[in-house]
């Protein structure tokens, strides 16, 4: 911290009967009155360097021995007043950074300027503020916030702007050339802060260790944690700053956000304050604090973590964010969305009836899958040996672009699959909801694409799960949302529980038969065709499955112990052929004996009798495998 010294001679200001006053063989002539506190004092030293008092004492009368002058609205009140003054007298002062924008102000507004005497104390105070203050990193932060106490005159004398452009130029310099301060420092070396990188003192003792680790300590987000004790207004202008400079790489800027945010925004202990805060001033003060970090978030790609993000949208949630802002944090959360974590994305509802913000996980799906493209099959080639040994530099060109393509391409189809992972984890979590309507289970189930989902048993569990909690849906409802559902794509064990779950609609439980049944076969070596009325099963499943996604727009909690599904405990094949013919029988009575379309018929014309059925299955496999041996 540096600090400027002027004058020589000894503080000779006392206080008697609540006046101010200044040792003197002279009797005083001059009474002056600042925030209602009285200074009495001589017209000699003080009028020949302020030439606001002189233009006040020429234009008011003298009516007594002392004249007296008002002084109000006086920046700084009468500590920079006192300090105007001793300096007039000849008293020793001594500036800082800290009181410096203060005396600035107060000798502006008593204009203590060249005209009225050479080296007066706004010449000094510039000269002090330009080649020190300014010049040193914690000395430069301290002073922009001192301007929060004086904003107009910070404003009019250029001292806010001036601090920006001394900061952002430090950010944008190496550290190593740069004056930090260890007292202003909070990182020295613990080794906290979430592996952030720790300052080391410039002044020496406690830096401790070689300058090549010095340097490296010394080499990022330095400036991170002491640009976050700065005001959201002046703390939005300086990132602006540093940001135009185009050489503070995103990543640091994201993590620069990501620092403030957690220092300012509400946490969950704040919550119970926003919610009681009637006049809405708190509200609205975080709502600004949180879109101006919006505001400020780098174009980048992964400047920020996803998780971040997300609790950035939570906030915006909680805070009602201006929908631009809202929608702006979904997209950014869209593009890296398969670094998301399903908790974060569990985003309560403030507005709807659902426990959670559906339409916003929706918006943020939609945005992933809007930036996928289909990956290219083959480079471009040139025909011909002729072409082959004239190959240019433009096409060799040409293949560098396709392979940079396809592992971009690749990337987004293995980012595919993990985001259809978080969504049928994601999709489990909001069907115990028993005010999720079906469209919106069913758009997010659908919006995956088919070859993204491997394996569907967590699918399957999220539809177990919503059937439980909706026991009102209809037949019909059951069978739209048990649709997207690919029973080649289910496990053994999520298979036998389905063969026995009576939520099901009935075509679902025969497919899963039919497949277990199939697979029963091919795993005992017995591969065979099977007959035409099973194969129409499931090219008719193979219909379903290989539908586009659609798009996602649409028109009580269960225990997590019901939700649970495993072997253990299921029934036998014999109990499940029971269940079967009894669903047969069921579906015949509603249906009243009409079959709704062909492929309903076909399954209706299979025997009564399933037991028979999956015997004629084994004897015609047992029948084809002699044959081929003969």
């Amino acid at each position: 911290m540096k600090f400027m010294k002027l004058g020589s001679k000894p503080d000779t200001f006392y206080t008697a009967e609540a006046v101010r006053s200044v040792s003197s063989e002279v009797s005083s002539d001059l009474v002056i009155q600042v925030q209602g506190h009285r200074y009495l004092l001589h017209k000699f030293p003080l009028l020949s360097k302020c030439l606001r008092l002189q233009k006040l004492c020429a234009e008011s009368p003298e009516s007594s021995p002392r004249q007296i002058i008002q002084l109000p609205d006086f920046p700084g009140g009468i500590e920079s007043f006192e300090l105007c003054a001793k300096f007039c007298y000849g008293i020793t002062i001594t500036l800082s950074a800290y009181n410096i924008i203060a005396t600035r102000c107060a000798a502006e507004y008593l204009q203590m300027t060249e005209e009225a005497e050479k080296g007066n104390l706004i010449y000094k105070l510039e000269v002090f503020l330009n080649s020190c203050i300014l010049q040193g990193w914690k000395d430069a932060i301290v002073t922009l916030q001192s301007t929060k106490a004086f904003p107009s005159w910070s404003e009019d004398l250029g001292i806010t702007s001036r601090c920006i452009e001394a900061i952002a130029a430090r950010v944008l310099t190496h550290p190593s050339k740069i004056n930090l301060s260890r007292t202003y420092s909070r990182r020295g070396g613990g080794g906290g802060g979430g592996g952030r990188d720790d300052i080391v003192s410039c002044n020496g003792g406690g830096g401790g260790g070689s300058e090549c680790a010095r340097q490296k300590n010394l080499s990022k987000g330095w400036w991170a944690e002491d640009v976050a004790e700065l005001g959201i207004d002046l703390y939005w202008r300086t990132m602006i700053a540093v940001k135009s400079g185009g050489r503070v790489p995103s990543h640091l800027i994201g993590e620069a956000l990501q620092i403030y945010a957690s220092k300012w925004l509400p946490t969950k202990q704040v919550i119970p304050d926003i919610d009681s805060d009637k006049t809405g001033e708190k509200t609205s003060k975080y709502r600004l604090l949180l879109e101006s970090i919006v505001s400020l978030l780098p174009c980048e790609k992964g400047a920020v973590s996803c998780s971040f993000l997300l609790k950035l949208l939570k906030a915006a949630n909680l805070l009602k964010a201006s929908p631009s802002s809202k929608m702006e944090l979904a997209r950014r959360v869209g593009i890296q969305m398969d670094e998301a974590n399903v908790k974060d994305l569990l985003i309560p509802s403030l507005v709807s009836e659902t426990r959670y913000d559906v339409d916003i996980f929706m918006a943020i799906l939609e945005q992933f899958l809007s930036q996928g493209q289909s990956p290219p099959t083959s480079p471009p080639r040139t025909k011909g040996r002729y072409e082959r040994r004239r190959r240019s530099r433009s096409a060799e060109n040409i293949d560098i672009d396709f392979q940079e393509r396809r592992r971009s391409s690749s990337a987004s189809h293995s980012s595919k699959l993990k985001v259809a992972k978080i969504v049928d984890k994601y999709l489990q979590d909001i069907a115990r909801d028993t005010n999720l309507p079906l469209s919106k289970m069913v758009a997010i189930a659908e919006a995956i694409p088919s070859f993204a989902r491997i394996e569907h048993d967590d699918l399957y569990k999220a539809i177990d799960i919503y059937l439980k909690a909706h026991p009102e849906l209809t037949k019909s409802e059951r069978k739209r949302l048990c649709r997207v559902l690919d029973c080649k794509k289910l496990s053994v064990e999520a298979c036998m529980h389905a063969a026995q779950n009576e939520l099901l609609p009935l075509r679902v439980v025969v497919q899963v038969l039919f497949f277990e049944q199939a697979r029963a076969a091919m795993a005992g070596g017995k591969v065979t065709d099977l007959p035409p009325d099973i194969k129409a099963l499931l090219a008719a499943q193979d219909d379903d499955s290989s539908r586009p996604p659609a798009a996602l727009s649409t028109t009580t909690t269960i225990p997590g112990t019901e939700d649970q599904w495993s072997v253990s405990g299921l029934k036998s094949p014999k109990s499940k052929l029971s269940t079967l013919k009894m669903k047969l029988a069921e579906d015949d009575l509603e249906e009243n004996g009409i079959a709704k379309g062909l492929k309903f018929k076909n399954l209706c014309s299979i025997p009564t009798r399933p037991k028979r059925m999956f015997s004629k299955l084994l004897s015609i496999n047992n029948n084809r495998s002699v044959a081929e041996k003969n």
